[in-house]
């Protein structure tokens, strides 16, 4: 019996299937990436720029290994490049949030107000979120979405004035506007959102 190494069709079907887990793996990330989804997994698997070029590249090299038409590994090759070049300035424009505060509700350790910051270009983006619950079990809530284009709808402030309400200010110090966003007690859960910009 050949080894894995030298029958083309086994290495083929390998590398198809690995592109077929990746694509799953991202689905779940995507899928737990909506409100109240589980932390955990959003974070790890929610990339879709980086899955999406992994699976094009894992489907490619199925091809080129597993068929010996000379055509189709040249059409292969065509569709792969022009998907990784339609993607590139999705690598170089996108913004990556970074979570730059993580504050825990006043007799609530297992709730936190997260924010993370990030920029459309030049203007600054903000979200908004409650995270409800510990470990693997943990869900991610929206509570808002600030752009930043005018200076209105900038976050200036975001704290708890209990462990069931959270106080958002927009705008600066000259002009401010005061947003009260009630939790439900028991899953944390917004019971509005807020979006700006």
């Amino acid at each position: 019996m050949e080894s894995t190494a030298r029958n083309p069709r086994k290495r083929a079907r390998g590398l198809a299937l690995a592109a077929a887990l990746l694509a799953l793996a991202a689905l779940a990330g995507w899928w737990c990436s909506q409100d109240g989804g589980l932390v955990l997994v959003a974070k790890l698997f929610h990339h879709p720029l980086l899955f999406g070029v992994l699976v094009v590249g894992l489907l490619t090299a199925a091809v080129f290994v597993g068929v010996r038409s000379l055509v189709v590994r040249i059409l292969t090759g065509i569709a792969a490049g022009l998907a990784l070049v339609a993607a590139f300035p999705f690598f170089l424009f996108a913004s990556i949030p970074s979570e730059t505060s993580d504050r825990t509700a006043p007799g609530r350790p297992d709730r936190h107000l997260v924010i993370e910051e990030g920029s459309a270009m030049i203007d600054p983006l903000w979200w908004v979120y409650v995270d409800e619950g510990w470990g693997p079990a943990q869900r991610r809530w929206k509570v808002g979405y600030f752009n930043g284009d005018a200076f209105t709808n900038g976050l200036h402030e975001a704290s708890w004035t209990g462990p069931n309400q959270i106080r958002l200010v927009t705008g600066d110090s000259t002009e401010s506007q005061v947003h009260l966003i009630d939790l439900d007690p028991e899953t944390g859960k917004p019971l509005r959102t807020l979006t700006m910009g």
